[in-house]
């Protein structure tokens, strides 16, 4: 084992990303009030999130592929992303109620760097990069030097499409079948084998402290 991939929602940070999406669309939605009704944004955000989550095109990374979306959709012109990163930096930290730290989350990513510096934050990037670092500030888990965390900005695939376990391995420079991700959902992260990665999901009473102790295994 070569490098360790974390989820993040639900498995270092205590939250249900389902939970904390519907509060960011309701909440980003006030900074387009002026241009749509409440209703029809988020219905046109969903769709486009959705096309972000679906897409399968390697020459856009997943933020273009949302805005290819949305923009025209809503007839908005796309100078008005910025309200997007405005929200991200002055509303999206208001979200933190909704997430509590995980007790073992700092213990299981430094197990992961006493073993190898390629750590991974491998969020599903639907989102750029700051709202996730707000997360990884919630989990207390953000003065790490990771090898990679993924964002919109960067990653061309979302979860469950196994091409974004083999774009992080890409990145990376690990052979996937060297590397082991850590998720709590089966739908979401169980993919990562299907390319060669190990998987240890958190389900049927598998915990962050048993995903200490499989670390600290395959160290042995």
């Amino acid at each position: 084992m070569k490098a360790v991939l974390f989820d993040l929602d639900g498995t270092l940070l205590e939250t249900s990303f389902d939970t904390l999406l519907e509060a960011y669309f309701k909440g980003v939605s006030a900074s387009f009030a002026e241009w749509l009704p409440q209703d029809e944004f988020v219905r046109h955000l969903m769709a486009s999130t959705y096309a972000m989550i679906n897409s399968s095109d390697p020459t856009r990374t997943n933020i273009e592929v949302f805005a290819d979306e949305f923009f025209p959709r809503t007839n908005l012109d796309p100078s008005l992303m910025a309200l997007f990163d405005r929200y991200y930096i002055e509303e999206f930290p208001r979200l933190k109620y909704l997430a509590k730290k995980h007790p073992l989350a700092e213990k299981v990513v430094k197990t992961a760097f006493a073993y190898t510096n390629k750590v991974v934050i491998a969020t599903n990037p639907v989102f750029p990069f700051e709202p996730i670092a707000e997360r990884l500030r919630w989990a207390g888990v953000d003065d790490f030097p990771y090898a990679l965390i993924t964002h919109g900005e960067i990653m061309h695939y979302c979860k469950p499409n196994p091409n974004y376990y083999l774009e992080i391995s890409e990145k990376i420079g690990v052979d996937p079948r060297d590397c082991l991700m850590i998720g709590d959902d089966p739908e979401n992260d169980g993919p990562a084998a299907e390319v060669g990665m190990d998987t240890f999901i958190l389900q049927d009473g598998q915990t962050l402290a048993e995903a200490i102790a499989y670390i600290s295994a395959k160290r042995s």
